[in-house]
């Protein structure tokens, strides 16, 4: 008897559902297309998950942070998940995903095989192992966002592997010759303090460390942001096929340290402390680096990215890992500062050879070296939802990811920025409806007309302080000339990029959603101080009448964008409180269209 076999017929099929093809499937399926989205492995997150628990970073820098999509995660998660736990934190992940009506997601279900028409893919076919079925999407458009690329030798779409020579592109790195090495990949621990002191006794087929690859790696039990990251190994091997051979050898590592924190009598207070969690699963930095019609190199990263078509920034620092991993005798890394932010081009996202294919995450069309900065997880957040938007785009427009570019990006950028996105030196344009109506407000006239100068947030490419300052209580209205339509109102609040309100004294703590090492009275995450908690929005019909259309509480979400249809004289809001309790909110967009 044959194993079965399913056929999904889609707009848009993702390849990887980590941070960023998560993001690309939401994004292309809220702007209507229809996607199905498979991952490999039982949850989403990819890096970010349960199974490897790393930090979503980003962009270094006051008022940096990633919105978007990422930020309505966030808040999500500060809100639900107070003490940062795991199981919580992937069902997050999990809801934002199925909660979606345009999504097939497809868990457990790993790409094996793509059919090919000359340049175009036509669908690709994976093995969902719980069901032991064989799956094949059929769609218009496809994105890999698997992180190692497996769309690459399946479909013949050009990519790299390895460190440029310095003379390729003229960059500041120290390789003469063009290699094959990457960074390598790590199986992250973490640790819990109890009361009680425990020991460990350790197998014998752990590997114990060097006396001299400890002097530039020493663990702090009492950090909150030791993570063990510097267990790594494998960049001098191959990235992908020799992971279960690296993946052995980095468990061994794992447990050798283990023991030699309990055991050696160098860390004092190491008998309080348990092993809570080995990964056995690598979280990996580096492998196939797909080609788009342009490659982004260190010079672009390092002149802040100033592109026609960015569609996304990075700046987190060029974070390059030796190869050598923990065998490597210095520094596992070196760190370059990098001008935060930093623009992404849209070129980057879509194969030079492959017609239909996109790519979103640390896979996409770069230099190593560009790659060492732009590989983080929250930087591969918004290059998915650059990807997903586009997608929808090209389904709507009926043209490919390159059409995209050569007809819509300024499309493109501009919805990017309406759903949130930040984009370096660029302000979002406004409707004629909002720019025709009279904009008043109950309090202070002082920055009102911040709520339709286009830029939704503070950030150092923009002039001067952005957004309006009102006490609680005051009301904002748009007047129109004459009763029209208004299909929306949009409404962005202040979700305090730097998370100065958060009330815990650690900056790590307090900046990521999800935690390292647990100690005994973790603070509670909270939500941040200048977020509006509680308002209302109302609409004057036709007639003259006040008609109430929304109103929010408990209100979690920087960016919220509310249905109307109707034919109106005026929209009013009414701000009435934050979470921080304030004598003065604080918002940076209210706009109609």
């Amino acid at each position: 008897m044959a194993l079965p076999h399913q056929y999904v017929d889609v707009d848009f099929c993702v390849v990887g559902g980590g941070i960023a093809g998560m993001f690309a499937a939401i994004a292309a399926a809220r702007h209507g297309a229809k996607v199905a989205l498979m991952h490999e492995r039982p949850v989403f997150g990819g890096n970010a998950s349960s199974e490897i628990r790393m930090w979503v970073c980003g962009a270094a820098g006051e008022n940096n942070r990633e919105t978007g999509l990422l930020e309505e995660l966030r808040m999500v998660n500060n809100y639900r998940n107070p003490y940062k736990q795991w199981p919580i934190w992937d069902s997050t992940l999990f809801e934002f995903v199925k909660n979606e009506p345009n999504i097939t997601a497809l868990l457990n279900c790993s790409c094996m095989d793509a059919e090919m028409d000359n340049n175009q893919i036509i669908s690709v076919t994976g093995w969902q192992m719980t069901t032991q079925t064989f799956i094949t999407v059929s769609a218009k458009l496809f994105a890999d966002c698997s992180g190692d690329s497996v769309l690459a030798p399946l479909t013949g779409a050009e990519y790299r592997v390895g460190r440029e020579a310095a003379s390729e592109f003229g960059e500041k790195v120290n390789q003469t010759v063009a290699d094959r090495k990457t960074m390598g990949m790590s199986c992250l621990i973490q640790a819990r303090r109890y009361d009680e002191p425990s020991e460990y006794i350790a197998p014998d087929w752990v590997l114990h460390p060097d006396p001299e690859v400890l002097k530039f790696r020493h663990p702090v039990l009492d950090n909150p942001g030791e993570n063990f990251w510097y267990f790594e190994l494998g960049g001098d091997r191959d990235s992908i096929h020799d992971t279960e051979k690296v993946r052995d050898e980095l468990i061994a590592l794992a447990l050798g340290m283990w023991n030699h924190i309990k055991n050696s009598g160098e860390f004092p207070d190491s008998e309080y402390w348990q092993l809570d969690f080995l990964g056995f699963l690598p979280g990996k930095r580096e492998s196939r680096r797909m080609m788009g019609d342009y490659i982004m190199t260190q010079g672009d990263v390092l002149n802040e990215g100033r592109f026609d078509d960015v569609v996304a920034f990075g700046g987190w620092p060029l974070d390059d890992h030796h190869p050598g991993g923990f065998y490597h005798k210095g520094h596992p890394n070196t760190w370059g500062k990098t001008p935060a932010p930093y623009g992404i081009p849209y070129r980057c996202l879509y194969s030079r050879n492959i017609a239909n294919l996109f790519f979103a995450g640390r896979n996409i069309s770069m230099t190593h070296a560009a790659m060492s900065s732009a590989r983080v997880m929250a930087t591969c957040g918004l290059l998915g939802q650059a990807v997903g938007t586009a997608a929808a785009i090209a389904v709507e427009k009926d043209t490919t990811p390159r059409g995209v570019y050569v007809q819509y990006c300024d499309l493109l950028r501009q919805t990017l920025m309406y759903d949130d996105c930040f984009i370096p030196y660029t302000k979002r344009r406004m409707s004629a409806l909002t720019m025709s109506a009279a904009l008043t407000s109950t309090g202070t006239d002082e920055l009102l007309s911040n709520l339709r100068n286009g830029a939704d947030r503070n950030n150092r490419t923009y002039e001067g302080e952005q957004g309006y300052f009102c006490a609680p209580g005051t009301t904002v209205t748009y007047t129109l000339p004459e009763a029209a339509y208004v299909n929306r109102v949009r409404l962005l609040f202040d979700s305090d990029l730097d998370r100065s309100t958060i009330a815990i004294e650690n900056r790590v703590e307090r900046i990521h959603n999800t935690r390292a090492n647990v100690y005994k009275n973790t603070p509670r995450l909270t939500m941040p101080g200048t977020l509006m908690k509680e308002y209302t929005v109302e609409f004057m019909d036709e007639h003259g009448i006040w008609q109430p259309l929304y109103a929010d509480s408990v209100n979690i979400k920087r960016l919220t964008v509310i249905p109307l249809g109707k034919t109106v004289q005026s929209v009013r809001a009414t701000f009435i409180s934050d979470w921080g309790k304030s004598n003065m909110l604080h918002l940076f967009s209210f706009d109609i269209d």
